[in-house]
């Protein structure tokens, strides 16, 4: 049988492959993507990510994780002939086909964030704002509240209340409707989780 990290491997290189048949150029608009070169350029939380034809790369020029990988080749190969206008803020569940992957996002993204930030909120809000979160316009009542832009047409909002005598900490992350006209709910989960692993790396490095 083959090992997973050849599977994965051979999947990247389809990606590779589709990605080929697509003009960055023509989609650089709509993604929010700099062309330069034979490349474009899609920033992910705060971090700029290269895509070619040859391959995917961080700042550091080594390739991401796979599931980073997934998420920008998606995210240009399902890039939507024009801007969608659908900017309500829903949740995960509320996205379409995402019935298989919302225990997983309850439990990998929102319950591990309320998790591992309980009783740290000085440490959420730093962690957050380390990978360029900002205050949302929103109108909420929790007690953190902060944007991100996963991606440059998929901003989310976290919302967050902390753990008291009387109540566990929870957390719940909010994304526009037209999410889901730019990736799949596969993709949308995965976003999910880099947010959660992202600020939980921001908060180790403090």
């Amino acid at each position: 049988m083959e090992g997973e990290e050849t599977i994965f491997e051979k999947n990247y290189e389809k990606y590779l492959v589709q990605l080929k048949k697509i003009s960055f150029k023509s989609i650089a608009s709509t993604i929010g993507g700099k062309v330069e070169d034979n490349a474009i350029e899609i920033p992910l939380l705060g971090k700029n990510y290269s895509i070619s034809f040859s391959g995917i790369t961080d700042p550091s020029g080594n390739k991401p994780a796979y599931d980073i990988c997934v998420v920008l080749s998606k995210y240009l190969l399902l890039c939507p002939d024009t801007t969608p206008k659908e900017d309500e803020w829903i949740s995960f569940r509320d996205f379409k086909n995402s019935g298989p992957l919302t225990n997983y996002f309850n439990n990998d993204v929102e319950r591990s964030i309320a998790s591992y930030f309980k009783r740290n909120l000085d440490g959420l809000k730093k962690s957050g704002r380390s990978i360029s979160g900002y205050h949302p316009n929103l109108d909420v009542n929790y007690d953190f509240a902060m944007q991100f832009d996963t991606l440059p047409r998929i901003p989310v909002i976290l919302l967050f209340n902390d753990a008291d005598e009387e109540f566990s900490a929870k957390c719940f992350v909010l994304f526009e409707r037209r999410a889901e006209k730019y990736l799949d709910a596969e993709c949308i989960a995965m976003l999910g989780w880099q947010l959660f692993n992202h600020l939980r790396k921001a908060d180790k490095m403090r």
